[in-house]
């Protein structure tokens, strides 16, 4: 008799041992495709701490594929998500175009020609497409690459076969170039940083939208955006900022892909925007921010027809 209640025991024991293992097993599946989280630093206490958790609420129920990049010279502070992951560029692209070909004068010790100018202008304050792919075709691969290589920009690929709107960018590598365009550096020269956060600063207001969303009216405000979509992933929506003034001097990327539309993937941008801006800047009396438009418009980039 005992030794058949010690059996039953034991083999109750085993099941017991069991169900305990169990739930680790299963919770560990989870934990592995965990969705990446914001993180951030920074040498004002509080700020890294809180930029995280509005980021993070900003994105919270949206669906999407979403990489952010954050960066405050005043205040040594960073943030990033899904900073490696590579993005069809679309028209973002646009900004390493211009400063490509200001890189390469620079290089030759000349001025832009009045036509290098025109199309200059165009590509960047009204996204013109054609624009563009004369100057991506002027410029030609090796000195796009070799642009890339002085700035660093180490995991950019750009599109092949004329399809510049397929350059493969990453938040990384877009935030080292905002870098270069609002700092001093020996890659791009005063005038041509100036050049470049000019033109970005003269977008037409139908293509201010994304990043701006939320700037106060006491920063200066640089923009440059793009929109593709395509069989998989859907809708890449991405948006590239800089911003200066009210103490602070930072650049924002944020870049999205897997957006059911174009104006779903601008609200969620528009949303990381506005916590960044309201957490570094509070808003004090008479400064206002700013609403972009409620019909965002942008320049539909060529892909391959079976993209």
């Amino acid at each position: 008799m005992t030794h058949r209640t010690t059996g039953r025991a034991g083999a109750l024991a085993a099941v017991v041992s069991a169900a305990l293992l169990i739930p680790a097993v299963t919770a560990a599946t989870p934990a592995a495709a965990a969705t990446p989280a914001v993180t951030c630093t920074s040498a004002k206490a509080g700020l890294a701490a809180k930029l995280k958790k509005d980021i993070t609420a900003a994105l919270s129920g949206r669906k999407g594929t979403v990489a952010v990049g954050l960066y405050d010279r005043s205040t040594k502070t960073t943030c990033t998500l899904r900073a490696t992951s590579a993005y069809d560029s679309a028209s973002t692209v646009k900004v390493t175009v211009l400063a490509t070909l200001l890189w390469d004068a620079k290089k030759h010790n000349r001025y832009l020609t009045s036509t290098e100018q025109s199309l200059a202008k165009a590509m960047i304050t009204q996204s013109d497409n054609n624009a563009t792919s004369k100057l991506w075709k002027q410029l030609g691969m090796t000195k796009i690459k070799g642009f890339l290589k002085a700035a660093g920009m180490t995991k950019t690929v750009p599109g092949t076969g004329g399809y510049w709107g397929l350059t493969q960018e990453n938040v990384n590598d877009e935030q080292k170039l905002l870098q270069l365009v609002t700092a001093k550096n020996s890659v791009l020269s005063d005038n041509s940083r100036d050049y470049i956060q000019k033109l970005m600063g003269q977008v037409v207001s139908s293509q201010r939208w994304g990043t701006p969303a939320g700037a106060p009216s006491s920063v200066s405000v640089h923009v440059k955006n793009g929109w593709l979509q395509r069989s998989t992933h859907g809708w890449r929506v991405h948006s590239l900022g800089t911003f200066k003034g009210a103490g602070h001097d930072y650049m924002i990327t944020v870049l999205t892909q897997d957006n059911s539309t174009m104006n779903y993937g601008v609200t969620t941008i528009q949303n990381v925007a506005k916590a960044i801006h309201k957490d570094l800047v509070p808003t004090t009396s008479g400064v206002t921010r700013f609403t972009p438009t409620s019909r965002p418009s942008e320049a539909f980039v060529a892909a391959p027809p079976q993209g």
